[in-house]
């Protein structure tokens, strides 16, 4: 979602890209084609985030995504974290479980 931001669309991309996810996130295989094309739809100019890609500084920021993801050990989005312990499984259930436990701690 950088280069969204870069141009000012951040907000509309995200939110048709996590709305198109099932089409095109596979399972480890995602169609970034297919993303670039919902993306275009939602107001990017493609041909200006393909030579924003090829930037020095986008490289370095995307390299260091994947370092971090890496490093969270981030395998799926969305991933939460709460005081940087994860939610051990998708829910929003398992989410407030997680976050009460962790204010109960903070008042201690």
């Amino acid at each position: 979602m950088p280069l969204a931001k870069r141009q000012g669309q951040y907000q509309a991309v995200l939110e048709a890209v996590l709305q198109a996810q099932p089409t095109w996130a596979d399972h480890g295989r995602p169609n970034l084609d297919l993303t670039f094309e919902i993306a275009k739809t939602a107001g990017l100019d493609i041909e200006r985030a393909r030579e924003d890609m090829a930037r020095p500084e986008m490289q370095a920021l995307l390299a260091q995504d994947v370092e971090d993801l890496t490093a969270l050990q981030v395998s799926r989005t969305p991933t939460f974290f709460v005081n940087g312990r994860s939610l051990p499984s998708f829910g929003p259930d398992q989410l407030a479980v997680l976050v009460a436990e962790e204010v109960a701690k903070a008042k201690r």
